[in-house]
């Protein structure tokens, strides 16, 4: 790994790869990949919340597949609501 020092009396260097200045012998490049796969991640949980998009473990040609499941269980929840609504109504004026 090569270093360019910066500081050498506070052993600061700027990594040569990464373009990161920090304490010569460590470098930020393992940090840095996983700020990018929790990045990845982040877009995912966006993308899931929205319903559009293609997720990261999903297989081909399923871009609309969250948005058809959120449909059909927000209708299934509102015949559930929807009876039990009714049935309370019918105990009431009985």
């Amino acid at each position: 790994m090569s270093w360019i020092p910066v500081l050498p009396e506070f052993g600061l260097g700027c990594d040569v790869f990464s373009g990161f200045v920090t304490a010569q012998g460590e470098s930020l490049a393992p940090i840095i990949k996983e700020v990018d796969k929790l990045d990845k991640v982040a877009d995912d949980i966006v993308n899931m919340l929205s319903g559009e998009g293609i997720l990261l473990a999903s297989f081909p040609n399923r871009e609309k597949s969250l948005l058809y499941a959120g449909g059909i269980t927000a209708m299934w929840y509102g015949l559930a609501i929807g009876l039990a609504v009714a049935g309370i109504i019918a105990i009431a004026v009985m």
